[in-house]
Formats: structure tokens, C-alpha cells, sequence
């Protein structure tokens, strides 16, 4: 369910949270499935409980998933991640950076929209 990179730099919890909410987004988790506990989470992936409770926080502050004290953690009803502007702020700082490379690489305008398409119809 969950492929963590240690060499990507980016942070394992926010790999842990990026990746439940694309598997939400493609289907394969539903309103009201269940995800494993913390505990259990972590020993499925190699990592520290702190490190999955950090992340299911995460997703219970953006309202993907929801914990039911005594019951579990399920994926929540119409589970849609609300604009954190600050967050876009920093998504937009990155993609102009790479679009800086892009350029530099001799990328058109058009051949870059094409690309980010790609991407994005691939998620």
C-alpha cells in the first residue's frame, strides 16, 4: 500500500500522507474503509509509530480520514482536501522552479503544459 524513498528527500510522513491521498484519489481507498492502526501501519512500512501518527494527524487536520476512538481510522465521507493557501504558496514556489530548469533545458512553454498534463493524467 505504502513505498516510502529514503533517498527523495522529502519527509517519510509526508510520503505516508501523499501517498494515502493519492490512493484515495484513484479509488482504491473509499468513504468509510478502514487503514490500519498506527502500530500496525508502522510495522507493515519499517518506520516508528511517531512517524504514522504524525502523518494520520495530518490527514484527520485536512479531513481525508477520520478516527473513531475503540473503533479505528477510516478514509472519511467525501473526503476533498480544502485550499490551504499557504500550502499553494509553496506548490507554486516549487513548480516555478522547476519550470526555471525546464526553460533552461530548452522547453517551450507548450512542450512544458504538455509534460505537467502527463503528470497529472497519470496521477
Amino acid at each position: 500500500m505504502i513505498t516510502l524513498s529514503y533517498q527523495s528527500g522529502q519527509p517519510i510522513y509526508e510520503q505516508i500522507v501523499e501517498q494515502i491521498k493519492i490512493h484515495v484519489m484513484k479509488g482504491y481507498l473509499k468513504s468509510g474503509d478502514v487503514i490500519p492502526s498506527v502500530r500496525k501501519m508502522a510495522l507493515e512500512i519499517g518506520v516508528t509509530p511517531n512517524t504514522v501518527a504524525k502523518a494520520y494527524q495530518e490527514l484527520e487536520r485536512q479531513k481525508v480520514i477520520v478516527t473513531i476512538p475503540g473503533k479505528g481510522t477510516f478514509i472519511a465521507e467525501k473526503t476533498k482536501v480544502s485550499v490551504d493557501k499557504d500550502k499553494l504558496k509553496k506548490i507554486e514556489g516549487i513548480i516555478k522552479g522547476q519550470l526555471v530548469e525546464l526553460k533552461l533545458m530548452g522547453y517551450s512553454c507548450e512542450d512544458a503544459v504538455k509534460l505537467v498534463k502527463k503528470i497529472y493524467e497519470n496521477l
